[in-house]
């Protein structure tokens, strides 16, 4: 199920998916996980909402990255994810969009439910 999550200080919805995702699957704050991804970007020469620069942090984290599966590559979508998984603390990737997934819910500041997610970041190992 879809839950409305925007922890921007400034309540601002300005393109900072991977930001709003890592507060929410690191519990931390806006401003912390803005942090990391700046720094891991200059760091990476890469800019912080880049795939490779938020997944570092996640990794740093003791996360791991897995593909969904092929099975159904156009129809399975987040709704489908959440309901598959109903406990543990996800973060989905879509292309060019991410939203956590924590206990079955999707957090974002927009009904992403119907997206098709590419790949997932979680601690559980698979």
């Amino acid at each position: 199920m879809w839950v409305m999550y925007n922890p921007n200080p400034a309540g601002r919805q300005v393109g900072d998916c991977a930001v709003r995702a890592l507060t929410k699957a690191l519990n931390i704050d806006w401003e912390t996980a803005y942090a990391l991804m700046s720094n891991n970007g200059f760091n990476m020469c890469d800019m912080p909402s880049s795939d490779g620069v938020w997944g570092a942090v996640l990794r740093q984290h003791g996360f791991y990255r897995y593909a969904v599966s092929n099975g159904c590559p156009y129809c399975y979508t987040a709704t489908d994810f959440c309901r598959d998984n109903p406990r543990g603390t996800y973060v989905l990737a879509f292309g060019s969009h991410c939203a956590a997934v924590v206990n079955g819910d999707l957090y974002d500041s927009w009904d992403s439910s119907n997206e098709i997610p590419q790949f997932y970041w979680t601690k559980e190992l698979k």
